[in-house]
């Protein structure tokens, strides 16, 4: 298999999660018929293909994208089924992925979700990534969620 040794990568970026305007970057595509009346939205499924940047601002460099679904599957709290890939588009990482399968209770200070696998350099990836709102916006829904991703991989 021409592996390698095992070693240990952090990564950080942000998350842009742009649900209002005319380009969002994550758009609702089904709901269950109490979806409206839920205090959390449950039965809500969302499309995703957010912008990954270095820095907290959508104009900072773009390191890859967040490409998936996420889906209110809670009616007690907020959240969500996180099922996604990190697709890497700069530097070393470039056209390798990561991907997340885990919950993510939102309105927590911090989150973490399981790293599951991954291609290219993160062939057999295993780890974790902790996720912390950096920026929620009441009346558009749009966030910016800070990323610390540590992953083993050869």
């Amino acid at each position: 298999m021409g592996l390698k040794r095992e070693k240990l990568s952090h990564l950080h970026f942000y998350f842009h999660d742009i649900v209002s305007g005319r380009n969002p970057t994550a758009v609702r595509v089904a709901a269950a018929t109490t979806t409206n009346s839920s205090a959390t939205g449950f039965g809500a499924v969302v499309m995703m293909d957010d912008p990954l940047t270095a820095g907290p601002d959508l104009s900072s460099k773009l390191v890859g994208r967040a490409q998936g679904i996420y889906a209110s599957a809670a009616q007690e709290e907020s959240g969500y089924l996180m099922v996604l890939n990190y697709v890497f588009v700069e530097g070393k990482y470039n056209g390798s992925t990561l991907s997340i399968l885990g919950r993510n209770t939102v309105l927590s200070t911090v989150r973490e979700m399981p790293v599951v696998g991954g291609s290219g350099l993160f062939r057999f990836a295993r780890g974790y990534a902790q996720a912390r709102t950096h920026y929620f916006d009441l009346k558009t829904g749009d966030a910016v969620v800070e990323y610390n991703v540590y992953v083993i991989h050869y």
